[in-house]
């Protein structure tokens, strides 16, 4: 499994692209990932012939871990894959079920066999606990211990050595069950897990219910927890969710924006030019790239203990799917036009939407930009994307009544929310920011001059 990513921890397998047996050549793809941002198309390292699908469509396994085997029709495989079982499993992934999906891969032997996958060490034992015992062990012959990657979570997080445990998977491999006797049974140097008591307390005697009184209705049936695997993308987003709104030091500012002049100015602009029509979204990239440039103490990020202020304004698009959140990059949004920017957006938003995206296309912004205003949101907060130091959350425009030179008239309003990074963007520098954005939408000559 390739790391196709540099946040990538574990892939998906979708699809083979060849079949056992099928001759391929270097730079052939021959199998389809799932990656935490997008499906990518993985490559042969080198000719030959696909010996052996090690992991069966569906699966998700760990980076490094092997997959399949590509060598010469007679070349020998067979020590290969026994050190790969033995570092990790004993056959085939046959789904994405946890125990059965994961085989690392072992030190490569003296072979030309290309391995579709990185090498990757065998779990080590918990330290200080005794070593392997001759007997029913799960110790194959070169002294390595068979077990699940479960089976190894759980020991090491319950202090217990896998060497001392008889394994009851195939070939005498330690799975889950395994584990959770050792710990039910109490092993030494182990606490057993105590079994809580069940208080008895007397049943209450039932009231008489009342003459005319209709019986109870009955609970609903058929109403049952439903529990899915989260998607790479979703896993993704747990992760880096948790390195922002904990860490970054997140303050929000919010103002409100008279849309009536660049709505004026999209519609003119549409009317004019047939081969490509500017959205609100292009209108708003424009003016948040025009502001960056003006203020470009926001367009910076903070890294541990200094500040980066980019050269560069790359904007960061978020785009909703069904299974999480991308957010594409458009880069050098600050020298480009309106136009431009409105024909490259759509096309970053259309291929996320496909998942078709290459890395390089959703990493490296320095400043994003979300809206949810089709979804007829007023106002929300948006979550900063680390590095960056912030992110505007738009809200959808309404039709208003509002105070102008004391009379009360009915305008198009949107209400917009700045996330900024305090340790990077302070009070008076964000509104300074915001106040920038608002103007060139009231004013959107501003932007395009």
């Amino acid at each position: 499994m390739a790391q196709l990513s540099p946040t990538m921890e574990e892939g998906k397998l979708i699809e083979w692209k060849v079949a056992e047996g099928d001759a391929v050549a270097q730079g052939d793809v021959v199998a389809e990932i799932e990656t935490d941002k997008a499906n990518m198309d993985v490559e042969a390292l080198g000719g030959g012939v696909l010996r052996k699908i090690v992991v069966q469509a569906g699966a998700t396994v760990p980076v490094g871990a092997l997959i399949g085997v590509i060598a010469e029709p007679d070349e020998a495989i067979d020590e290969l894959l026994a050190e790969a079982q033995a570092a990790g499993g004993d056959g085939p992934a046959e789904g994405p079920a946890e125990e059965s999906a994961a085989l690392a891969v072992a030190p490569e032997p003296a072979t030309s066999a290309e391995v579709a996958a990185a090498p990757v060490p065998a779990a080590p034992a918990p330290e200080g606990m005794a070593a392997a015992t001759p007997g029913d062990s799960a110790a194959s012959a070169g002294g390595r211990i068979k077990a699940s990657p479960v089976a190894r979570r759980m020991a090491a997080e319950s202090g217990i050595a896998l060497a001392g445990l008889a394994g009851s998977g195939p070939g005498g491999r330690i799975v889950k069950a395994d584990v959770e006797a050792a710990l039910a049974r109490g092993v030494p140097g182990v606490a057993p897990v105590p079994t809580p008591a069940v208080p008895t307390t007397p049943a209450p005697t039932p009231s008489p219910a009342a003459p005319d009184q209709p019986p109870p209705a009955p609970l609903p049936t058929g109403l049952e927890d439903r529990v899915e695997e989260a998607s790479q993308m979703r896993k993704a987003i747990a992760r880096r969710l948790g390195q922002s709104i904990g860490p970054v030091p997140h303050f929000f500012l919010t103002t409100e924006v008279d849309m009536g002049r660049a709505l004026e100015l999209r519609a003119d602009l549409n009317a004019r030019f047939a081969d490509g029509k500017i959205g609100v979204t292009d209108l708003l990239l424009k003016a948040t790239a025009e502001a960056l440039n003006r203020h470009p103490a926001v367009n910076a990020s903070w890294e541990d203990t200094a500040i980066r202020y980019h050269g560069a304004v790359h904007l960061g698009i978020a785009v909703a799917l069904d299974e999480g959140l991308i957010t594409p990059v458009l880069r050098d949004a600050g020298r480009k036009g309106l136009r431009q920017i409105s024909v490259e957006a759509r096309d970053l938003i259309a291929r996320a939407r496909a998942r078709k995206l290459a890395p390089e296309e959703y990493q490296g912004g320095t400043f994003s930009v979300s809206n949810l205003g089709m979804f007829e949101i007023d106002q929300f907060t948006a979550i900063i994307n680390p590095p960056e130091a912030g992110i505007l959350a738009i809200g959808q425009t309404v039709e208003k009544p509002v105070a102008v030179d004391g009379q009360v008239v009915v305008r198009k309003r949107m209400r917009v929310t700045m996330s900024c990074d305090h340790r990077v963007i302070d009070g008076a520098t964000g509104a300074a920011f915001l106040g920038a954005f608002k103007a060139m939408l009231e004013n959107p000559l501003e932007m395009i001059l």
